[in-house]
């Protein structure tokens, strides 16, 4: 006989973390370990805007999942969407460690040129995700190294893209671009003498993103020079 708690629809939410957007539950949905996103209200919106504004982001969040899963791209499964509390159930990605805690594990226990040997390969895997997505008109809208994880055996790199929050269908290289430069931002802000790894990035995001990737790149010089006037300014 099934365990009762196999047979519910889902256990008694745990909340492991909240951010500007959305709190975050620890679950299971018919047995299987998920995670629960749970969309806030925002008090300083008219509650209608509220409500089309967030039933808008979970659409386009769980369609970017869903399209990044046929295009080859590893997301969390969706299990449910209730729309009437703001939630989506998803897969929890289990024996998985962000991508922040990896390099981070590198640079603490080798010397610079070794971290860079041995990210070289994981920064050729992010640019091929990086260069598939925007292929097909995905943009994240948030990428840091805190957004993806590496599941099992880091040699492996199984690279599992989350939190697509912010995420938008868009074909015009200016999106893109700037996508690229927020990455390129967390990479540089929270991890030291990483301009190697983002090249490396850079570099395989150009060969699996063919038709417009002159275009972005040249778009991510733009923001980088709008960027650096706004620092000098500052």
């Amino acid at each position: 006989m099934e365990d009762e708690s196999r047979n519910s629809i889902a256990t008694m939410p745990v909340l492991m973390k909240q951010g500007a957007e959305a709190k975050l539950y620890k679950s299971t949905f018919y047995g299987k370990p998920c995670i629960i996103k749970e969309r806030f209200t925002k008090c300083y919106r008219h509650p209608s805007l509220d409500k089309s504004l967030t039933a808008h982001r979970i659409k386009s969040e769980v369609r970017a999942l869903l399209r990044c899963r046929m295009n080859g791209i590893c997301t969390p499964t969706v299990y449910f969407t209730n729309m009437e509390n703001s939630s989506i159930y998803m897969e929890e990605i289990e024996d998985a460690q962000t991508v922040r805690e990896y390099i981070q594990h590198v640079q603490a226990n080798e010397n610079s040129d070794t971290a860079n040997n041995i990210l070289k390969p994981l920064g050729v895997k992010v640019g091929e995700i990086l260069g598939i997505m925007h292929s097909n008109n995905i943009v994240h809208g948030d990428l840091t190294t805190s957004n993806m994880l590496l599941r099992g055996n880091p040699a492996g790199l199984d690279v599992v893209i989350i939190d697509f929050g912010l995420s938008h269908f868009e074909n015009f290289a200016e999106e893109k671009g700037v996508d690229l430069y927020v990455l390129e931002r967390a990479i540089l802000s929270t991890h030291p003498n990483t301009e190697d790894f983002f090249q490396t990035i850079l570099d395989s995001y150009k060969k699996y993103n063919l038709k417009s990737s002159v275009e972005v790149v040249a778009k991510l010089d733009e923001v980088r020079l709008r960027g650096r006037k706004r620092t000098m300014v500052g």
